[in-house]
Parts: structure tokens; sequence; C-alpha cells
């Protein structure tokens, strides 16, 4: 039977648990195939610590993202028909689509905005911390590749975030970079095993493109979809397949949504949280901030002002 956690493909066989190599962003990393029996993988023992948060370096990371989004887009906004649920104090996780490397500096900004009491964590290659260890400070925890340790660190881990205060965690199931118009959406498996073994979780779909409408910057635009509480007798209820297919209509169906609002270029649809540069800068905005002053009329640099 084939099964799978977050990002990680585990099959079974003869009461052990395979772990397959994938591929993945943001930051998971990879496994080359090793084999580990169930009672090495333990639920949260007393002593296990979580990965560190450091909340003034947190702050400044965020503040950073922050600052690099404003560089390059026009705005960041989010659709007010898909603002995000209230998860009601339950394990929140939450799935998206994967249209660019600007991710996970978008998520990182929606979770200071909309998650600030969550504590956010994502898996990231051991080699790869190692280089960049700043990352183990902000809620990032070190996965072997290819070791019997690693798979057991991180389904121990990842066990243990989820029963843990206030918890975020967010997963990219399409598990590569996929275009916002391809149909059907399938995931890989991982996200439904999660959904059949947390048993208590909310899980939403969160779903963005990044696309030009009036400046010469593109915008970022979001859409939380429809949010999906299980309990423990609805998880035990249905296997991990039928979650995976409900997780890829649930996303499917934000993604469309989204997709007429983007076709409208309505801003009035908007909650706008972060407005970058407008128009086209040096000598050309100055020659209309000229112009418009001598006609008497307020100069605005963003060229879809009306």
């Amino acid at each position: 039977m084939n099964r799978s956690l977050g990002n990680w493909w585990l099959l079974e066989d003869g009461g052990k648990l395979i772990t397959m190599k994938t591929t993945s962003f943001p930051f998971a990393p990879a496994l080359t195939a090793s084999a580990v029996t169930r009672a090495e993988v333990p639920h949260k023992p007393a002593s296990f610590e979580l990965p560190r948060i450091s909340p003034l370096l947190l702050r400044w990371f965020v503040w950073y993202s922050r600052r690099y989004i404003q560089r390059h887009f026009h705005s960041l906004r989010i659709a007010l028909a898909g603002l995000p649920p209230d998860p009601q104090g339950r394990p929140l996780v939450i799935y998206s689509n994967h249209a660019s490397w600007w991710d996970v500096l978008v998520c990182l900004v929606l979770k200071d905005e909309f998650f600030k009491e969550r504590n956010l964590f994502a898996p990231m290659d051991a080699t790869a911390l190692e280089n960049y260890k700043m990352f183990r400070r902000l809620g990032f925890f070190g996965v072997e590749r290819g070791s019997r340790r690693g798979a057991v660190q991180f389904l121990r881990t990842a066990d243990a975030i989820l029963k843990s205060p206030a918890p975020l965690l967010f997963v990219t199931p399409q598990s590569r970079f996929a275009d916002v118009r391809t149909r059907p959406v399938r995931f890989e498996a991982g996200l439904g095993h999660l959904a059949a073994r947390a048993g208590d979780a909310v899980f939403v779909p969160v779903v963005g493109e990044y696309v030009f409408w009036e400046e010469r910057l593109p915008e970022i635009l979001v859409r939380f979809g429809q949010a999906v509480t299980v309990d423990q007798p609805l998880a035990a209820q249905f296997g991990s397949d039928a979650w995976t297919h409900l997780f890829e209509r649930k996303l499917e169906a934000a993604q469309d949504a989204l997709a007429v609002e983007v076709k409208l270029r309505q801003p009035e649809n908007f909650q706008t949280i972060l407005r970058g540069a407008a128009g086209q800068g040096g000598v050309y905005d100055w020659w209309r901030a000229c112009a418009a002053k001598l006609r008497g009329e307020t100069f605005h640099k963003e060229h879809g002002h009306k």
C-alpha cells in the first residue's frame, strides 16, 4: 500500500516504511531509498525539542521579505471574496499551488498578516541548513538526505509540530513548479495521508498568481479557498486517496475563482497587503508630474489611476 507524509513518499512493505526520493519546494529535502521500521518512528518523546524560532530574527526576516517584495512588485493583494478562515485554535495546514520561487516570501508575509499567533515550521535539507545556519532560528529543521536517521527525524519532527501549540504547516503538495492553468490539479499523496494522520486540524488551500496589470511591475494576487476541518472520527472514515482528491478539488476551485478575478482587472475586489513602486520612474515620471502641475492636477504615478 502506497502512502506518504508531507512531501515524503512512504511504501508499506512487510511492516516497514520505505522512503523514496521526491522533489519539493520550499526547502524540503529529497531522499534516496532507505527503510525504517514502524518502531523507529515514535511519537514525540517528552524530551523532544521543536525547531527553534527566534522572535527577533523572524521579525527582521519578515521585514526583509516585505521590502524585497515591494522592490520587485507593484502590489501584493488578497481577494476580498477569499480571505483566510478562522481555524479556531486547531492545528493549521495551509497547502498552496506552486507557481514561483517567490511563494516562500509571500507565505511569510501572509503568515505575518493573518496568523501572527501561529508558529510556522518547514523542513530543509540538512546540508543546506549548514550553509544557511540562520534558518535554524526561523523554524526550519534539518533532515539528512538518503538516511534512515533522516527519515525518522523528519517523521518525528512533523508529528511533534502538529501537536505543538498554535502550529502552522505550509506545504506545496504538487511538489514541483506548476502553471496555474494546468488542469486537472494533481498532488502527491502526502497531504491526504497527513489528514488521516493528524486527526484534528484545519486544511486550507491558498492560491497565488503573478500577473501584469497596468503597471511596469507585476502584481501578486492571492486567494484562500474553502477550509476543511478534519476531526479524528472523520479522519478515520476516509482513506488518504479520498483526502488527496478532495484537497485537489478545493485548490482547483480556488484557482478557477482567482483566475476570474485576475481577468476582471478590478483592484477594488482585493485588499492590498503591500504596495510597491509605480509608474515608469526617472525623466518620464518627472515630465508627467510637471505636466500635471501645469494643469493644476494632482500627480499620480499609477498608470491605472482614475
